[in-house]
């Protein structure tokens, strides 16, 4: 069986991310979603909600896809976790250039600590190049219209995530 990783925070899923879900899913028999516990970020929205959310988008992807999709929180090492959930290969995206450095230096270090896994890299489709979770929080945030970089359930999490933090107490 092959079974591959797609780890991140996911913070919150957008666009671009279930398009490589959906891309990734092709390639593998099994795609595990490996929801990142990453507490120096701080995330907007907890561990619990984020899993909820990725699930609640991969219930149609699965169908479509006919591809068993598993979510997985992990705050382990990404190699850690990929042996966990037996994967062999680690699954990531890259929308520009300046991704390419960090990740490039990723595969170095977990072929150092596990040169059976391998990672692949699949570029973000043109239209989803400029989407980056930490920019539609900003925009959610600042009151923007970010149904164009995510999908309308998430859409309606940020509205209601934001409106309430701009209600007085």
């Amino acid at each position: 069986m092959r079974i591959a990783l797609y780890p991140g925070t996911f913070d919150p899923i957008t666009l671009g991310h279930i398009d490589i879900i959906r891309r990734a899913a092709r390639m593998v028999d099994r795609l595990v979603i490996g929801v990142a516990i990453n507490r120096d970020k701080g995330p907007l929205f907890s561990l619990e909600e984020r899993v909820a959310l990725i699930e609640a988008e991969c219930v149609q992807l699965a169908e479509e896809t006919g591809v068993e999709i598993a979510v997985h929180p992990f705050e382990n090492l990404l190699i850690d976790c990929a042996r966990d959930v037996g994967a062999q290969t680690i699954v990531r995206g890259l929308r520009a250039v300046s991704d390419f450095e960090y990740e490039f230096q990723m595969v170095g270090m977990n072929r150092q600590l596990d040169d059976s896994i391998e990672t692949v890299f699949l570029m973000a489709e043109a239209t989803h190049q400029a989407i980056a979770s930490k920019l539609v929080k900003e925009i959610a945030r600042l009151d923007g219209d970010v149904s164009k970089f995510v999908t309308p359930a998430v859409n309606e999490v940020l509205i209601e995530r934001f409106a309430r933090k701009q209600r007085p107490e």
